[in-house]
């Protein structure tokens, strides 16, 4: 599984993974900034960006193509960023692998199983025309009937990608992440427990990681504090970035 992937700055190495939906470029800006003192790796994880598709999508698999890729970039040590999904596979990869992740950013994902909320955003993508589509802006009006954030509805949009031949496509591979959506639900789960600094970043306005929440993290993750950046949501880093960078950059520098 070779992951599509850009590389910015040098030094102590950082790799970055997006969440459900997303590709590496919704981090670039973060990772930009980062650069000015690290080497930063941003990732499209499988079946999302320009990354293969393929008919597993799971946290064993995706950590396993984090393991690759690693390995093959001679990065046997990275601090490890994610977001939602990127934050369950690093908190997997972080579990099964530890030797090679010195320091842990988990933003605005627990450990936990969760429920279902994403069937608006599948049955808005999966009624797109997608060969006949004549323009995006047809596609975000389209949209905009089962998705009235305009947020919400603009970060989706960047998967859309226009065919040579006419009409638009699609980036990530819906059928197969609608397929094993269960499988991005799941809990993270070990027998081992990962004891090096970790951080977990929670959205203000968000209700992925809730107070009772603690103990989960704790278990897997002892050496975890959790901070809350005030006014983000569940994308902080698109909410709140420079709230986000400060709070990485000094966890990362003590």
């Amino acid at each position: 599984m070779e992951l599509n992937y850009k590389e910015f700055g040098q030094g102590e190495p950082i790799v970055i993974l997006h969440g459900l939906f997303g590709t590496l470029d919704n981090w670039q800006t973060i990772a930009r900034q980062l650069a000015e003192n690290y080497s930063v790796f941003i990732l499209d994880q499988r079946n999302h960006g320009r990354s293969p598709h393929v008919e597993v999508h799971d946290y064993q698999s995706m950590a396993e193509d984090l393991r690759e890729f690693m390995e093959s970039h001679w990065l046997y040590g990275a601090h490890l960023i994610g977001h939602s999904m990127g934050g369950k596979t690093a908190m997997e990869f972080a579990l099964e692998h530890p030797s090679m992740v010195n320091k842990l950013v988990v933003v605005d994902i627990a450990p936990k199983a969760y429920p279902e909320r994403h069937q608006h955003i599948f049955e808005a993508l999966f009624s797109l025309d997608l060969d006949n589509l004549k323009d995006r802006q047809q596609a975000e009006n389209l949209l905009a009937d089962r998705i009235p954030d305009l947020g919400e509805r603009q970060f989706l949009m960047k998967n859309l990608s226009r065919k040579k031949e006419g009409g638009f496509e699609l980036k990530m591979n819906l059928p197969v992440i609608h397929k094993h959506y269960q499988d991005i639900l799941a809990a993270i789960e070990s027998d081992h427990v990962f004891e090096k600094p970790t951080l977990f970043i929670r959205g203000e306005k968000s209700h992925h990681i809730q107070p009772g929440d603690e103990a989960v993290i704790l278990k897997l993750f002892p050496k975890a504090k959790i901070e809350t950046v005030a006014g983000a949501g569940h994308w902080v880093h698109a909410d709140k970035p420079a709230e986000l960078l400060r709070l990485v950059l000094d966890f990362l520098a003590n």
